[in-house]
């Protein structure tokens, strides 16, 4: 079975010293492609190299977190706007919004994704949206621009079957990673009702390691343990999990081997 991980920051310093061997692994684990969100300025020399290292494996995308995103975000913007006109990238993101660590910088996201947004819709990509405690906020954004250019991922889902509901019907896709095999993770009560058409797979390395490895260092390797989980709550075999994901991430990127 092949895997998609469609998040991943294998680029981070929490794989300094093994970042090869990791790589490696989760290759011979199934995942045969990574796909990695650019933060800001700082991370793209990291994120570039090793999309050099493993050419048509690992992926790149452009775009500004929103956690960078405060006053004067206009100079990485800037940066990131560049790049575009550089080179391909696979999709515009991880771009969003953020109430977990400042309320104070919404106005700023708000804008920030609504400008990033409109490079999507120029340059045919899609958006990979982050949205911690922001979601209804992110989808009513989302629907203000929604137009037959703009698709992309709600990446790190853990809303509700409602929100699961709007997300979908904008043609969006739902990136589901760890957070499924956590016990309180509420995503046992979303998915039954979902099948696999709109989900992607996704890990957020180094983060949200799913369980049996939660708290420690998360990795692509471990995409085939939120493919089962997702398989134990929909009702799917593993193996249909594997394809539809698949399939779907293919779409999500337009990827054409």
């Amino acid at each position: 079975m092949q895997f998609v991980d469609t998040h991943a920051h294998i680029y981070s310093r929490k794989f300094s010293e093994d970042v090869h061997e990791m790589v490696a692994r989760s290759f011979e684990g199934g995942v045969e492609r990574i796909y990695m969100p650019n933060i800001d300025s700082e991370s793209i020399d990291s994120m570039l190299a090793l999309e050099d290292t493993y050419p048509g494996r690992c992926f790149s995308m452009m775009g500004v977190h929103p956690c960078s995103i405060k006053e004067g975000f206009e100079n990485e913007l800037k940066i990131a706007e560049e790049w575009l006109g550089k080179r391909k990238f696979a999709a515009i993101g991880e771009i969003g919004t953020d109430l977990y660590w400042d309320k104070t910088l919404i106005d700023y996201q708000k804008e920030a994704f609504t400008i990033q947004c409109q490079w999507a819709k120029e340059y045919g990509l899609p958006i990979v949206i982050h949205c911690r405690e922001s979601i209804d906020l992110t989808i009513d954004l989302v629907e203000s621009l929604k137009d037959e250019r703009l698709n992309g991922v709600f990446h790190c889902f853990t809303g509700g079957a409602d929100q699961a509901k709007r997300i979908l019907e904008l043609g969006f896709f739902l990136g589901i990673g760890g957070v499924s095999t956590f016990k309180n993770g509420g995503l046992d009560a979303v998915l039954p009702g979902l099948g696999a058409d709109g989900l992607v797979l996704e890990t957020d390395s180094p983060y949200l390691a799913p369980v049996p490895h939660r708290g420690k260092r998360n990795e692509p390797s471990y995409i085939p343990i939120i493919a089962q989980r997702v398989s134990e709550l929909t009702g799917l075999s593993l193996a249909e999990v594997a394809e539809t994901t698949t399939r779907n991430a293919d779409q999500l990127f337009s990827y054409h081997q």
